[in-house]
């Protein structure tokens, strides 16, 4: 355990833990201090941009300074983590240099296979569901601003900068520490642990200004790690998520096959979302699907398949296939 504690991988969790707890600490203080620009706003006469900006505190719950918090905290202990990993910006730079190696026809054609082999199952899934009733058609126009902003720019931004971060570093951390697969497996648990590492929907404190509000909302979050359909059909469907991007990353050796993966799930199910909604009430939900594509035993099922398919289109791309 100490010499866990020592290495690169043990100081990513030494991180995330301290991040939870800087934010637990530093919450309630963005919490007042929001609470005094809104109320300043609505008296004094403010430029435009801290008007608008006391408009937003106001309307914004304890959660959404808590999720803040924690983006604040990430940040600002970042440089510590990368003074401990020395060899955090080597193993960027030879990530980079792996997947500089290939040829752009190369990597343009991982990333358009990966595109296609989860968007098109994913998309596939929902069609399946819209069928049998559990979604339903939105009738407001969806304007072109909307599939860029919500569509075009995350299944671009996102991939890059998580893939790098993820499947890039951390991963490559965990593989000088641990065998492949347990490095694919602990991999997946942080990254699913990072994305609902947020506060539960109607999740509340007694006194958001009481300085112990942040610990009180973070036993909240870690608590719902602990339900049972939380686990089965929102992290439990992330986790194997992750452990597919792993597995591409592994096997590919560069990043491209699993940008292309995490684009294609990106935009499939944005767009789902702009053209479909949930239909209250159907028999699938909630354990079956959720009120989005990324939460229930179809969509695990769609992942399984996709991990199936991935199996086999991984050996166009493996580096012994071509040798």
């Amino acid at each position: 355990m100490k010499r866990f504690f020592q290495s690169e991988a043990g100081a990513t969790v030494l991180w995330v833990v301290a991040t939870m707890v800087m934010a637990a600490v530093i919450s309630p203080w963005l919490y007042q201090t929001g609470m005094n620009l809104a109320r300043a706003a609505e008296t004094r006469e403010l430029p435009g941009i801290l008007e608008w900006l006391g408009a937003a505190c106001g309307r914004s719950d304890f959660g959404r300074y808590f999720s803040r918090a924690l983006v604040i905290s990430a940040v600002a202990l970042l440089p510590f983590l990368f003074c401990r990993v020395r060899a955090a910006l080597a193993l960027a730079s030879s990530t980079c240099d792996s997947c500089a190696r290939l040829s752009w026809r190369e990597a343009l054609a991982q990333v358009g296979v990966g595109v296609l082999v989860a968007g098109v199952l994913l998309w596939g899934m929902g069609m399946l569901l819209e069928m049998v009733g559990a979604y339903s058609p939105r009738h407001n126009p969806v304007s072109f601003g909307k599939v860029v902003g919500k569509i075009i720019v995350p299944a671009v931004v996102v991939p890059l900068m998580e893939e790098w971060l993820f499947r890039g570093i951390l991963l490559g951390l965990w593989l000088r520490f641990a065998r492949p697969v347990a490095a694919c497996l602990l991999t997946s648990l942080f990254f699913a642990f990072i994305h609902f590492l947020k506060p539960p929907e109607g999740a509340g404190v007694m006194d958001p200004a009481s300085m112990s509000a942040g610990f009180e909302l973070l036993g909240k979050i870690l608590h719902h790690f602990t339900e049972p359909l939380f686990f089965v059909t929102d992290f439990a469907a992330l986790f194997v998520v992750g452990l597919i991007l792993a597995m591409a990353r592994v096997r590919t050796r560069a990043l491209w096959f699993s940008i292309g993966l995490h684009a294609g799930w990106i935009a499939a199910f944005k767009g789902f979302n702009l053209l479909y909604r949930s239909v209250e009430n159907h028999p699938s939900h909630p354990w079956g699907v959720g009120d989005t594509l990324r939460a229930g035993l179809f969509p695990m099922a769609t992942l399984m398949v996709t991990a199936l398919v991935c199996h086999f289109v991984l050996k166009r791309f493996e580096p012994r296939a071509k040798a």
